[in-house]
């Protein structure tokens, strides 16, 4: 793995999309996300929160609604989702939650 490099996607407003740590593939020919993982939504709340692991989701993981309120939490493995995500929705109202746990 090469160094790190910070990437930021912009909105057509100018504003931040997605901010998030890269490397470049040992062939060079693509970036490969690794480390964390910050999304926004266009007025700049927090849309998505996380991170990479060589490409794939990997660790907690945090979607939120664009009012703030969280929309869904849960855990990544190597890009697929384990465990029990929990759910809410933008009231804040908990939502049925779901269980990746035995595919």
């Amino acid at each position: 793995m090469d160094v790190l490099h910070i990437a930021e996607v912009m909105y057509p407003s100018g504003s931040v999309r997605a901010r998030y740590a890269r490397y470049l593939s040992d062939d060079r020919t693509r970036w490969v996300r690794h480390g964390l993982y910050l999304e926004y939504h266009e007025g700049g709340t927090p849309k998505s929160e996380g991170a990479y692991e060589h490409g794939q989701e990997h660790g907690p993981w945090t979607d939120f609604h664009a009012n703030g309120q969280p929309a869904a939490r849960g855990r990544y493995e190597l890009g697929n989702e384990v465990g029990v995500w929990n759910y809410w929705s933008e009231d804040g109202t908990p939502e049925a939650p779901q269980d990746f746990s035995n595919p």
